[in-house]
């Protein structure tokens, strides 16, 4: 099978346990709990059993090791991630509000995940690696930024594919020159998997199918958009599909949108049908949300066949 790399943020999530707004008195938290949506999306990947492999940077700490231990537990290639002793691993504090949206407080940019970087040990996973997946939350940095666009002409140059999930938070939308980057990479990405409006960040078109006959138009093998409860469609030159979501109860979201994107690509890499991808897929999004903590959900293949029969749904 072909194998997939990431590059980008790894951190630890430690979560609010009411709702609320903002981290202005004193809460009650629980975590860490291993996150960085690149983390999670490679971490589900590899429980999926695709060969799969992180470039990143932790601290030497227990932020990092509970990062490291999983990854490797789940079947990650740990080898492109550093380990560097004078930084600490990423973090982000989260609280839900009572409308569902978050509020976050983030550690990345000055902690490990920062000084990612092109090491040797990298750079041979990456010209070991068919497919590079871009996640828009790991393009906080310029020498990030140089990081991905490196190991995309290396992946491209050797016959491999690129995947980008724009995932983009509001608070990352001023940042000097992240527009550039996005533009940069979508440019070259085979599968574009965005949520909602992202559909709409590379084009002018002023509905959903003008955006997409746009995009397509573009070079773009295929298109998956995201929206959460309300499903998924998929688009490519010859189909457009819709894939509703599963019915379950909501723990906590965070992640399944990774978790969703990572099974995705491992099937469409797998040269599995798009309806099929599309399924495995959303049951792995579903499940995703039944367990508090971003990798919590993650699902094996086996488990992912035994919901998806359990619903009917084969």
């Amino acid at each position: 099978m072909k194998k997939i790399v990431t590059i980008g943020e790894i951190l630890v999530e430690i979560m609010a346990t009411e709702r609320g707004e903002g981290f202005n008195r004193p809460l009650s938290l629980v975590g860490p709990f291993p996150s960085g949506a690149p983390a999670i999306f490679i971490d589900q990947a590899g429980k999926f059993g695709q060969p799969c492999g992180m470039v990143s940077c932790v601290g030497d700490d227990d932020f990092g090791r509970v990062n490291l231990d999983r990854l490797k537990q789940d079947g990650v290639d740990i080898s492109g991630i550093t380990i560097d002793p004078d930084v600490a691993t990423g973090s982000a504090f989260v609280r839900y509000r009572h409308d569902g949206s978050r509020d976050f407080v983030f550690n990345i940019k000055h902690s490990a995940s920062g000084r990612t970087a092109l090491t040797e040990s990298a750079k041979k996973l990456i010209e070991g690696s068919d497919h590079l997946h871009v996640m828009g939350t790991s393009l906080f940095s310029a020498a990030i930024v140089e990081t991905i666009l490196t190991a995309m002409a290396i992946v491209k140059g050797r016959g491999g594919t690129v995947s980008f999930d724009p995932n983009v938070r509001p608070e990352m939308l001023g940042l000097p020159g992240l527009r550039g980057a996005f533009q940069s990479i979508f440019a070259r990405c085979d599968l574009f998997l965005p949520s909602g409006s992202e559909l709409f960040l590379f084009t002018d078109a002023k509905d959903e199918a003008g955006a997409i006959a746009e995009i397509l138009g573009r070079g773009v093998q295929a298109i998956v958009v995201k929206n959460g409860a309300d499903g998924a469609t998929y688009h490519d030159g010859r189909q457009t599909l819709r894939q509703a979501a599963f019915k379950v109860r909501e723990v906590d979201p965070t992640g399944a949108g990774d978790c969703f994107g990572a099974v995705f690509v491992s099937c469409w890499l797998r040269g599995m049908p798009p309806d099929d991808a599309l399924r495995y897929a959303a049951a792995s999004g579903a499940r995703a949300v039944e367990r508090q903590g971003p990798m919590e959900g993650a699902s094996t293949h086996e488990e992912l066949d035994t919901f998806i029969a359990s619903t009917g749904h084969t």
